[in-house]
């Protein structure tokens, strides 16, 4: 069997201000924008990688959720503590700059980790973890 993965999601509360970082931060190209009842899925990628896409969906719109479940994500979106995503750059020194030069949120400056990669980390809008790593 052969999977690859095609799209991981990210909460975005603020669909404007995460369209704004995902495309002209990161640079990623715009591969979809839905509207449906007021709210927005957005699906960006990096260029050159069309197989791959983040969608950046509305927070806690699954109707099963519990008013309580909704409060819970929202809390933990305040937080910076519910998403998460993982990218890499052959030159990490520049793509830190030039990302903390938008005035991105920035979690932890270009460090070697103890686990063998050096990497950085900022937030976007909606408050996940980018962590970014040098390959």
């Amino acid at each position: 069997m052969t999977l690859s993965i095609h799209a991981s999601f990210l909460p975005a509360d603020d669909p404007g201000a995460s369209l704004a970082f995902y495309r002209d931060v990161l640079g990623f190209e715009v591969r979809d924008d839905v509207g449906h009842e007021g709210a927005r899925w957005i699906t960006v990628g990096p260029p050159g990688q069309p197989r791959t896409s983040i969608v950046l969906h509305p927070p806690a719109v699954e109707p099963r959720l519990t008013e309580e479940e909704r409060a819970t994500i929202v809390e933990l979106m305040a937080k910076g503590s519910y998403g998460a995503i993982l990218l890499a750059t052959p030159d990490l020194i520049a793509t830190f700059d030039r990302i903390q030069a938008t005035g991105a949120d920035v979690v932890q400056e270009p460090l070697d980790q103890p686990y063998g990669v050096r990497d950085c980390a900022f937030r976007d809008p909606a408050g996940n973890l980018v962590r970014i790593e040098q390959r």
